[in-house]
């Protein structure tokens, strides 16, 4: 019963930090895309694209096996020297290429920006790795002010320095406080704090493990980034800024209810996966209660674009375009979504990665020659294609489980 609790305390924290983080994350991008151009929202976005692709090709997933790991106290100062040895790592290569990254999206401007988001990892490698002890001990309630605390400072100083400057900069300068805070909190607020020792064995078990959460990575960034790549390369700097925000509005939110749906039901249906007409009844009323959520938002988006101009200026006015395309969008990826809690229920890991293949390059295939032809509009339509195909095969693999009239996962 005690355990019971704890999982209905930490479920109902995380999704009130899941709301709270994406409710401030999308009254920010209103206040900042109101202050700046589009040009320099792109930019912002180019920086942010470089680093998430080094974290992705770096990604050690030390905090996974933190977890998996029993005497988690043995190997938190290796853990911590691999975090400042990534850290540094992809700060120098930042460094580096910066004039590179910045030429090949025809952005001058995206260089200061992308020469400073550079210190950002550097100091999130120093953070202490017993952070990971929220997660682990189910201490879900402090994991939510901690994380509170962080957001507040990133965004208060984000807008702040933004207003003052009416330059993206401010964005990436709260983004660093942030970091900086979470780096003293977890030195204040948890325990215990790593000294400057490893363990071999350790270190190579975590690279050894490591590889396949670097292969998952990349493919993820591939799957939410190609656009936006092709967007930034084609199209430049102020059309990446339109497009990311579309994204941001459109599309993340539908994304939201679907990645929520998945948490709360995956549990459920692995109980019933031994009862199909059961499970099936669940699996369909999943879908309709995303349809019935997601329906009103896609026909605001179609119907109504132009609110958005209002809110946030005429400089934006071309986003009215590709909002319903990115509805759309959105719309298919949360009830496609949905059958990953299903898939995974029935240990069938291998389907919800051949659907995001076949998502990557569908949409690969017709990016470069629509965006050419119809410039947002086209990436919109490449990724709504690259979602739109593997449906069939979505279906195939449904039909395939709830045919099963052995009530056994097969």
């Amino acid at each position: 019963m005690g355990y019971t609790k704890d999982v209905i305390k930490g479920v109902s924290w995380t999704g009130l930090l899941s709301f709270s983080t994406k409710l401030v994350g999308f009254i920010e991008a209103l206040i900042l895309a109101r202050i700046l151009l589009p040009s320099q929202f792109g930019a912002y976005g180019i920086a942010m694209l470089a680093l998430g692709l080094l974290e992705t090709l770096t990604e050690t997933g030390v905090n996974i096996v933190l977890v998996q790991e029993k005497e988690t106290e043995r190997y938190i100062s290796s853990a911590w020297i691999v975090s400042i040895a990534r850290g540094l790592i992809i700060m120098l290569v930042l460094l580096a290429v910066s004039p590179f990254i910045a030429n090949f999206f025809h952005s001058p401007g995206s260089l200061i920006l992308l020469l400073l988001i550079s210190i950002v990892p550097f100091f999130r490698g120093f953070i202490n790795p017993s952070v990971v002890k929220f997660q682990k001990e189910l201490n879900f309630r402090k994991n939510f002010w901690y994380q509170m605390i962080i957001l507040f400072v990133n965004t208060a100083i984000s807008i702040t320095i933004t207003f003052m400057t009416k330059q993206p900069i401010g964005i990436i300068i709260g983004l660093l406080a942030g970091v900086i805070t979470e780096l003293f909190l977890s030195f204040i607020v948890v325990s215990p704090r790593p000294r400057i020792q490893f363990e071999k064995e350790y270190i190579f078990k975590i690279f050894h493990r490591g590889k396949w959460i670097t292969l998952g990575g990349i493919f993820d960034y591939l799957f939410y980034n190609s656009d936006n790549i092709a967007v930034g390369r084609i199209l430049g700097a102020t059309s990446l800024g339109i497009y990311q925000l579309a994204y941001s509005l459109a599309v993340m939110p539908l994304v939201e209810i679907s990645n929520v749906f998945i948490y709360v039901t995956f549990p459920i249906f692995t109980k019933l996966s031994n009862d199909r007409p059961r499970l099936k009844n669940a699996y369909f009323k999943t879908v309709l209660g995303i349809c019935l959520l997601a329906i009103p938002f896609v026909l605001v988006f179609i119907i109504f674009p132009q609110i958005f101009v209002y809110i946030l200026g005429q400089k934006w006015s071309a986003i009215t375009s590709i909002l319903p395309v990115l509805a759309l969008l959105g719309f298919v990826k949360a009830i496609s979504g949905s059958s990953s809690a299903l898939f995974l229920s029935e240990l069938k890991q291998k389907y919800v990665m051949s659907i995001t293949l076949i998502t990557i390059v569908g949409m690969l295939l017709a990016l470069v020659p629509l965006i050419n032809r119809y410039g947002m509009i086209g990436a919109g339509e490449a990724a709504l294609i690259g979602s739109v195909i593997p449906l069939p095969v979505i279906i195939y693999f449904i039909w395939k489980i709830f045919r099963n009239k052995n009530n056994t996962r097969i």
